[in-house]
């Protein structure tokens, strides 16, 4: 089946300004994901969507291809990443099977991840998505809340006294790939939903970056990866 990557990439960043080029282990964070496309060998293309000169530069001279631009009115803060896989999809025409969104900022993303993730779904005739999953480090079930008067509450106070290895465990969106059938994206079909497939992640390669804290972690994390030698494609 022919596959296509497809990395988005906006310009504007509100919380971390210009974050798809701000550099990471002294490449811009983009090169990483498109690095581990184009290390895995499973795609026919590997395609930036972005509205943004700067970025379509970087990402050609990182190997990707920019082959159109991606409108104004999908690139806001409130633009999901379906109607910019279905636009990305509909710009390149009916050429692949199979789609893989892979987000910007992910470092540690390598290409065995996306393999295993394109051997889930090929395996599974019946699902529509495998996306990247990683599990909690503590039980949702015991979280707090604030109380509004300088204290804390239970959220769940149902399971204040049940004991942590009795409670059901609680798996979150690592926010790295998600692999799709291509009429499925075109559908809009949720992504969270039966038909989709967890690619287990370990939480120690998986790291939301979307402020200032959560990038300081992430270098650390890559770091300590880098130097134990976890991050070859």
């Amino acid at each position: 089946m022919s596959a296509v990557a497809i990395i988005p990439a906006r310009g504007g960043s509100q919380r971390i300004p210009r974050k798809n080029l701000k550099l990471f282990d002294g490449v811009p964070i983009i090169a990483w994901s498109i690095r581990a496309a184009l290390a895995s060998g499973l795609f026919d293309e590997v395609v930036v969507s972005t509205d943004d000169d700067e970025i379509a530069d970087v990402a050609r001279a990182y190997g990707a291809q920019v082959p159109f631009r991606r409108p104004a009115s999908l690139a806001d803060h409130h633009t999901g990443t379906t109607a910019v896989v279905q636009h990305a999809l509909q710009a390149l025409g009916a050429a692949h099977e199979l789609a893989c969104c892979i987000y910007a900022t992910a470092p540690m993303l390598t290409a065995a991840d996306l393999q295993q993730g394109l051997a889930a779904l090929q395996g599974n005739d019946d699902k529509c998505f495998a996306f990247s999953v990683c599990s909690y480090a503590f039980p949702v079930q015991r979280a707090l809340q604030l109380d509004g008067q300088g204290g804390v509450a239970a959220l769940y106070p149902e399971f204040s006294q049940v004991r942590s290895q009795d409670l059901t465990p609680a798996w979150h969106d690592a926010g790295q790939f998600y692999w799709g059938r291509r009429q499925a994206w075109l559908q809009g079909l949720p992504m969270f939903a039966g038909h989709s497939l967890p690619i287990m992640l370990p939480r120690h390669r998986v790291q939301d970056i979307d402020t200032p804290e959560d990038w300081r972690r992430a270098e650390y994390m890559f770091a300590a990866l880098k130097a134990a030698g976890e991050l070859n494609p």
